[in-house]
């Protein structure tokens, strides 16, 4: 069994409250939720308007269907033109 965790952070440029923030982690937590197996949550700059840190993990027998999982989370993430990819961390248990 292999556990893949990857944590990406977050800036949206044009977000000018929580809520704006909010929405736009909504459209990213949805396309997530309804395409792929794949758990997640805000793990950082819970308070800043611009900026966030959101962790995602998935469990497979193959690491392979692992890697395959994360790119697609990073490919919902990437297609979004409201955000900028500030940084990406990944692990495998």
């Amino acid at each position: 069994m292999i556990i893949g965790l990857r944590t990406v952070e977050i800036f949206i440029p044009q977000s000018q409250s929580l809520k704006e923030k909010r929405m736009v982690l909504r459209r990213i937590k949805d396309k997530v939720k309804s395409n792929l197996n794949v758990s997640y949550a805000e793990v950082d700059h819970h308070d800043k308007w611009q900026r966030t840190s959101l962790s995602f993990v998935t469990v497979a027998n193959k690491r392979s269907h692992v890697d395959k999982r994360m790119d697609q989370v990073m490919e919902i993430i990437l297609t979004d033109d409201r955000i900028q990819l500030l940084n990406v961390e990944s692990d495998y248990l």
